[in-house]
Parts: C-alpha cells; sequence; structure tokens
C-alpha cells in the first residue's frame, strides 16, 4: 500500500504585500532620481518648462527628510517616517471611495442573507438554460457600452458579486465572473468612443472637437472586445478541460416568491437609477454610498429582518471588502510619496524624453508604451490626459504624429495599463468586491494583456498609415 503524500497548497502573496512592495519602491526612487517640476498654467503643463530642484541628500533622511533643512526652492527625499505617513495619508484621501465600497459590501450582505440574489439567478439561469456562450458576449457588450459611451466604471461594482455567483452557479470559477464585467469595462474606456471623462480632457487639450475621430475608435472598440470574448472563451474551455462545469445541472424554473421578487425589482430598478442619477447629476463617492445604504435598509425591510439581523448582515457584507481600505489607500501612498519627493514631473519629462522626435511610427509606439508605464504613477484616466496631453502634443507634432493618432495612443495606453496595475484603485475596488487578489487576477489576464498591447500597436499603425 502507497502512501499518499498530501501536497501543498500554494501560498499566493498578500495583496498588501504587493502594494506595499510599490510604496517602497517609489520611496526609493526619491533618493535614486532627481527632483524637478514643469511650471503649471489654469491647473495645466506647460511644455518645455521643466526645470530641476536642486535636493540634499543626507544620511539621516532615511528616518525622514525633516532632519535637514532645506528652502523653499529645494526638495527632500521622502524617509521611512513620510512613506509610513502617506499610506494613512491616502487613505483619508480616498475616504469617500472607501466608505462606498464598505457600503456595497454592506448591502449586498442583506441581499445574500436574504436568498434573493441566489433566487433571482436560478430564474434567470433556468430561462437562459445556462449556456455560458451566450452569457459571456451578452453580458459583456451590456457592462462596455455603458463605460465606452458614458463614461461608467464603479458603477458596476453593484453587479460584480451577481455575475459571479452567476459563474459559481454554473460551476465555472470566481475569476471568471469578475472578468466578465472587468474586462468589458476596462476595454470599454480603452476605445472610449464617446467617454466624456477622458475625451472632454484630451481632445480640447490638442486643439480637437470633443468626441471627433470616432471612426478609430469603433474600430479599436470592435477589435478588443472581440479579443476579449474569445480570450473568455479559450478560459472557459480551460475550465472545461480542468474537470470543472462537466456535469448537467438542473435549474429551479419555479416563480420567484413575492418577497424575493420584489427585491429583484428593487435592485432592477436602483441600478438604472443609480447609473441616471450618476451621469445626470454627476455624483460622487459620498453621494453613491448614501444611495447604498438607502438601498440596503429599503432591502432589509423587504427582507423583514430585525434591526439587529440587519446590522449583522450588513456587517458581515463589509468585512469580505475591508481589505479594499488599505489597498485603495497604498496605492493613493505612492502619488502621495512620488509628489512629497517632487519626482512625479521627473518621471513624465524622462518618459517624454523616451518619445523623441522619431519618425511617426516609432513616436507613436513610443506614446503608447509610456502612457502605460506613466499609468503606475498616475492611474486617473482625466488626471493622466490633463498631464501629459499637453506635452505629448508638441512632440506628436515634431515627429508627424496627429493629434488624433496622440490621443488614441494615450487612451489604449491608460486603458491597457489599467486592466491589471496594481495602483489602479478602480481595479482594485473591483478585485475588493470580488475578494479575489491582485496576484491571481495579474496571471489570469497576462496573456490577454500581451495580445491587447500587439493589437494596440497594429491600431496605432493603421492610424499613422491613413493619417489618422
Amino acid at each position: 500500500m502507497t502512501d499518499v503524500v498530501p501536497q501543498k497548497s500554494k501560498k499566493t502573496t498578500n495583496p498588501m504585500i504587493v502594494m506595499l512592495s510599490i510604496v517602497i519602491l517609489a520611496t526609493l526612487l526619491t533618493f535614486l532620481l532627481p527632483s524637478g517640476q514643469y511650471q503649471m498654467k489654469d491647473k495645466l503643463v506647460v511644455p518645455g518648462s521643466y526645470t530641476q530642484i536642486d535636493k540634499p541628500i543626507q544620511a539621516s533622511n532615511i528616518i525622514s527628510s525633516t532632519f535637514t533643512t532645506v528652502s523653499k526652492e529645494q526638495a527632500s527625499p521622502v524617509g521611512i517616517a513620510e512613506m509610513l505617513e502617506a499610506i494613512p495619508e491616502g487613505i483619508a484621501k480616498q475616504s469617500g471611495l472607501i466608505f462606498m465600497v464598505l457600503f456595497i459590501g454592506g448591502m449586498f450582505g442583506i441581499l445574500n442573507k436574504s436568498g434573493a440574489i441566489e433566487a433571482g439567478l436560478e430564474r434567470a439561469l433556468g430561462l437562459t438554460r445556462g449556456n455560458i456562450y451566450i452569457l459571456i458576449p451578452v453580458l459583456m457588450l451590456i457592462f462596455s457600452a455603458g463605460s465606452t459611451f458614458m463614461g461608467l466604471a464603479k458603477e458596476y461594482l453593484l453587479v460584480i458579486p451577481m455575475v459571479i455567483a452567476l459563474t459559481t452557479r454554473l460551476g465555472f470559477s470566481r475569476i471568471l465572473g469578475l472578468a466578465i464585467v472587468t474586462l468589458a469595462v476596462k476595454v470599454g474606456y480603452l476605445a472610449s468612443i464617446t467617454n466624456p471623462y477622458a475625451l472632454s480632457v484630451a481632445q480640447p487639450l490638442l486643439g480637437l472637437p470633443v468626441f471627433s475621430g470616432l471612426n478609430m475608435r469603433i474600430l479599436t472598440y470592435v477589435v478588443m472586445m472581440t479579443l476579449c470574448i474569445i480570450f473568455l472563451f479559450w478560459r472557459v474551455r480551460q475550465e472545461i478541460a480542468g474537470g470543472v462545469s462537466t456535469q448537467t445541472i438542473t435549474f429551479d424554473s419555479k416563480p420567484l416568491s413575492k418577497q424575493h421578487f420584489l427585491m429583484v425589482l428593487v435592485l432592477i430598478i436602483g441600478i438604472i437609477f443609480l447609473v441616471y442619477a450618476a451621469h445626470t447629476w454627476k455624483w460622487k463617492s459620498s453621494s453613491l454610498s448614501a444611495y447604498y445604504l438607502f438601498l440596503s435598509i429599503i432591502f432589509a425591510a423587504i427582507a423583514r429582518f430585525s434591526p439587529s439581523e440587519a446590522a449583522d448582515a450588513f456587517i458581515s457584507g463589509m468585512k469580505k471588502v475591508l481589505i479594499a481600505a488599505i489597498l485603495i489607500g497604498l496605492a493613493t501612498a505612492v502619488a502621495i510619496v512620488l509628489e512629497k519627493g517632487k519626482i512625479m514631473d521627473t518621471i513624465i519629462y524622462h518618459f517624454v524624453s523616451f518619445v523623441g522626435e522619431s519618425n511617426s511610427y516609432v513616436s507613436a509606439y513610443s506614446m503608447f508604451l509610456s502612457q502605460l508605464l506613466l499609468d503606475l504613477a498616475i492611474p486617473s484616466t482625466s488626471g493622466q490626459a490633463a498631464v501629459t496631453m499637453p506635452i505629448m502634443g508638441p512632440v506628436g507634432q515634431l515627429s508627424g504624429v496627429s493629434a488624433q493618432t496622440t490621443v488614441l495612443a494615450f487612451l489604449m495606453g491608460n486603458g491597457l495599463t489599467n486592466v491589471f496595475t496594481p495602483t489602479s484603485t478602480g481595479l482594485l475596488i473591483f478585485l475588493a468586491t470580488a475578494e479575489i487578489g491582485w496576484g491571481q487576477w495579474a496571471r489570469y489576464v497576462w496573456p490577454l494583456v500581451i495580445i491587447l498591447a500587439i493589437a494596440a500597436i497594429a491600431l496605432l499603425s493603421i492610424a499613422v498609415s491613413i493619417g489618422y
């Protein structure tokens, strides 16, 4: 009789360790890179205005920059003390976003306890017979439409737990459910057919009418979305080959109870109203948090929970996404450290130098690659547009790259990085809501990221060749 040696479970790196490593790296860069800054006019960078700033460095700066007295014209590296302070500063700066994520978790804690989500999905899967090859493209086209036309992103946090519940009910992995929503939203942003958050900042800075140049962005959307759908089909085939979801699943097709029907109806109406209100009234995180809290109270009342039962379910749901608070704080701390050490503009300056004044094809590719890397430091789409467009525009003119192609390179570089960058708060809150670590997500999507990058280079080649 042979002894069966139990296999050790593969340990994954805690996402907090990954993020803390990036904060530490940013801190080290404040010692290694020279400090500098661009002049600003009307909150926009003035091209060609970068100047280096004197930065005296002493051994004591490793502990804290306060040990060295510097003038207002000088910079200081970021010490360990300032690095640690940047983390709670990042949490405080993003407090609205953090509470929004926690309240969404609490709301789904109540919905899960009531059984409404499970019952609603069972009915929906019964109607579609659980065909994953139909569900993936239909759901992705719906979700991507909101992001590419209206710039919706965090509004989809509500649907992530529902799509994950759908894929797990079919016998597939949680990460497949997350990918259906995340890839659709991120690729929608990458194409940004009429996304106001990206185009209303980037295009006017280069003298272009807002929403002009639709043809290449529509082509980009079709190509990128097709690749994403094919990629997820391939992942589905992998899971089936691995023995997942090979059994026949029967779905309960009986009608929902009145209580569950009312809760699902309120949820659907709530999501529709949320999309309308966020787009029309420009709701920020605090307004969205209040709305999720309001829905939680309505759901608890319909489910006839006692106050204590509702509170327990809400807190239980919040606990599942609590790690998001630290991850978002750490991601924001990276930008705070770079700003304190005054090396953010230095990084931008060197990336612009990397683009150079080569031939138009090389410059377009360089713009795309530099936007990819800059997104690690400036994950905000509108923020990156405001910083880089005034600089990239003149560089594009010198190398024969049109203004529309410069915007396209920005959109694809920014959009692609947001699929996997650990400093993107938008991605982190999606991962936190799904209870999936960044390392697991990065391993899942890296083949797609490479494919999309190759497709982006091909699309930029077309744009340059036709003089887009």
